[in-house]
């Protein structure tokens, strides 16, 4: 088996070519991670950032390998983290200028019964969700590209999604073909009212993106899908379910999103932003040139970049 035909999810090549519109890919040779190289707005020059939502990649160990290499070309790399990568924070600072906690993600250890798990709220509404609807566990989700494609564009509009959280079709049209992608659709008399897209990496999966009708928003149907998901997940021999965080670049945002995930739970772990300068001279004037406000955002020059 090769190394590609092991690898599923946020780890495979496809995953990463699905956002190719937001970037120029480029593989990180060494550890195996993927970045997307961008042009400076009115500049000359190039930055990079992770793909979207985490930075994953099978050695660790060896970024700084791949640090080096790519600073040859870019003025500076920011990356989120992936939860279960296997190296802390004082690696990440001694790579990297900022590295920072970014967000606790919630996740659930599915060694656990769902009852230890799962809270009596989400438990009840699950049950009653599924009264009327059914989940389909979907292993070929791009059968449901228009469906999904269309439940996503509700999202969208509901929260004024922009950038490259927008996902174009075309973009979907590669993560639903990605190995490792399983899609849990909802039905409600047929209909498809709820989807949860859900990325598998060996022992590990991400709750990568979930979209609803504005029936499902009416009939709760994200409780029932989600309780079908942990259920299948842990019938497959999954160990831990990322549930992801809270929308936003607001660490301590406390809202229904937050509270809905926290209650799938029994544990957090840590996501770090990390934020690279290779070249301080250049960094600097391309600062100076944009007239970035006073920020704590990195680079300074995307300031506002994603709303």
């Amino acid at each position: 088996m090769s190394e590609i035909e092991g690898m599923t999810g946020y780890l495979h090549p496809a995953y990463a070519k699905s956002l190719a519109e937001f970037g120029t890919l480029r593989e990180l040779s060494s550890c195996g991670g993927w970045i997307l190289e961008r042009s400076i707005p009115h500049r000359g020059e190039r930055d990079a950032m992770g793909c979207y939502p985490l930075f994953v990649c099978r050695e660790w160990r060896n970024l700084p390998q791949d640090l080096a290499e790519i600073g040859k070309d870019l003025v500076t790399l920011a990356l989120v983290t992936d939860p279960f990568a296997d190296v802390g924070e004082e690696f990440l600072r001694q790579q990297f200028d900022v590295a920072k906690p970014f967000k606790n993600h919630y996740v659930a250890d599915l060694s656990r019964t769902l009852e230890e798990s799962i809270n009596r709220h989400h438990s009840y509404y699950a049950r009653r969700s599924l009264r009327e609807m059914e989940v389909e566990v979907c292993l070929e989700p791009a059968r449901y590209l228009t469906e999904w494609t269309n439940l996503y564009g509700n999202l969208i509009e509901r929260h004024r999604i922009r950038g490259i959280r927008a996902f174009s079709e075309e973009s979907f049209r590669g993560q639903l073909t990605t190995p490792g992608m399983i899609l849990f659709v909802g039905k409600r008399c047929g209909e498809v009212v709820g989807a949860h897209l859900v990325a598998v990496q060996y022992t590990v999966a991400y709750s990568h993106l979930a979209a609803f009708s504005p029936v499902g928003y009416e009939q709760n149907a994200a409780y029932g899908i989600y309780w079908n998901t942990l259920k299948y997940l842990k019938g497959r021999g999954i160990c831990h379910f990322d549930l992801g965080a809270a929308a936003g670049l607001d660490a301590a945002t406390d809202d229904g999103l937050d509270r809905f995930k926290r209650g799938w739970s029994h544990a957090t772990r840590m996501v770090y932003f990390c934020g690279k300068i290779f070249d301080c001279e250049r960094y600097a004037v391309i600062c100076q040139g944009c007239r970035s406000r006073e920020t704590t955002y990195f680079p300074a020059y995307r300031s506002g970049e994603f709303g």
